[in-house]
């Protein structure tokens, strides 16, 4: 082979290296990326249909096609009339869905940038045996197993080599380690008992809130479509439609801090830290006015100088204390009234939650 051969072939081989890795630096950004999808998709083995459709396979896939999932009337027409998934079909629906196809049902409003949206696609690829591949990367052989070192320490017990007491009426199951309850044990009370330590900003709350919660709460707190409304509402709690938000209605900081830290973000509960539970709750307070300086910090030090605007209309449940209540330990469960039960009133239908399949509880965003 001649010099000039052999120069064109390194340089051919170099070339498809570098696609190589380039490919797969951009799906490595994807799947950060793909964090502002995840709280209505899911991807990867064992992905199933959440608020949205699970997207494994996405490529070559016909719109609105999966039959255990529920679309939008304009989903379902846009496959019938030839819409297929591909890197083009993408790139344009990522960037503006509802401009796309008009009708859908899917909350987010878009990236916004180009070379995310370029790098999301790439990560699903991963999961599309049928995605077209630049280059196709090189067999490698698998990585030698490490060698562990010896210890001398102690193994930890494991939950399944854990000795069963014999306690309890019918002597099952067997006492939970203390590390099993402390993975439960994170509820968050009023006066701050149960705060883990951390920290976090209004500012940093700001990007994360963008990343995890702004899709379907709103940029603002405004709520998109049908979802919950996380700010605002001043003053309405007597009006015929209460707004009951953060700022109106909720008394206390620690709901707000449990509630992300436990079930938060969508899809994806428990995925935040403690720093970020604090910079998304310090978020959500400066969304509401509470705090009005975007260097705040809310750390487990600062959580008990906040007060939200309706604590005081909140009181503890002193039933017991009642005089009928006292007087009347056993409840009375039939005939308790004079004359025959009356309605005088039925509760209005508030109809929040997001259109989907009723039965299954699955569907409501393509």
């Amino acid at each position: 082979m001649s010099k000039f051969l052999k120069f064109t072939a390194s340089i051919v081989l170099l070339g498809a290296a570098w696609a190589t890795n380039a490919n797969a630096q951009d799906a490595d950004a994807g799947e950060k990326v793909f964090r502002k999808c995840a709280a209505c998709h899911a991807v990867g083995e064992g992905a199933k249909n959440k608020v949205g459709p699970e997207l494994n396979e996405i490529f070559g896939r016909v719109a609105g096609s999966l039959e255990d999932f529920k679309y939008s009337k304009a989903m379902t027409k846009a496959g019938e009339e030839g819409l297929v998934w591909d890197h083009d079909s993408l790139t344009e629906y990522l960037a503006k869905p509802r401009d796309y196809v008009k009708g859908t049902k899917m909350a987010f409003t878009g990236l916004k940038k180009d070379d995310e949206i370029a790098n999301v696609i790439a990560y699903l690829a991963t999961f599309s045996e049928s995605a077209e591949q630049a280059a196709a990367e090189p067999e490698s052989a698998p990585a030698a197993a490490p060698v562990e070192a010896a210890s001398t320490a102690e193994p930890a017990v494991n939950a399944a080599d854990a000795v069963i007491p014999e306690h309890g009426v019918y002597h099952l199951g067997r006492e939970a380690l203390p590390e099993e309850v402390a993975a439960w044990d994170i509820d968050v009370r009023p006066d701050g008992v149960g705060l883990p330590v951390g920290s976090g900003t209004v500012a940093d709350g700001g990007v994360l809130y963008d990343e995890n919660c702004a899709v379907c709460h709103g940029v603002f707190g405004e709520g998109e479509g049908r979802w919950p409304v996380l700010s605002g509402g001043f003053d309405t709690l007597t009006a015929d439609r209460p707004v009951k938000t953060i700022g109106s209605y909720w008394p206390f900081a620690s709901t707000i801090f449990d509630y992300v830290h436990r079930a938060m973000p969508f899809g994806n509960a428990r995925s935040l830290s403690a720093d970020q539970t604090y910079a998304i709750t310090a978020y959500l307070l400066y969304l509401n006015d509470i705090v009005t300086e975007e260097d705040f910090e809310l750390s487990n030090e600062t959580f008990s100088e906040i007060s939200l605007p309706n604590e005081e209309n909140f009181y503890p449940d002193d039933r017991l204390e009642e005089e009928n209540f006292a007087t009347n330990v056993e409840p009375c469960m039939e005939n308790c009234g004079d004359g025959p039960a009356e309605i005088v009133m039925r509760a209005r239908i508030l109809d929040v939650t997001p259109d989907g399949d009723e039965e299954n509880g699955a569907g409501g965003i393509d």
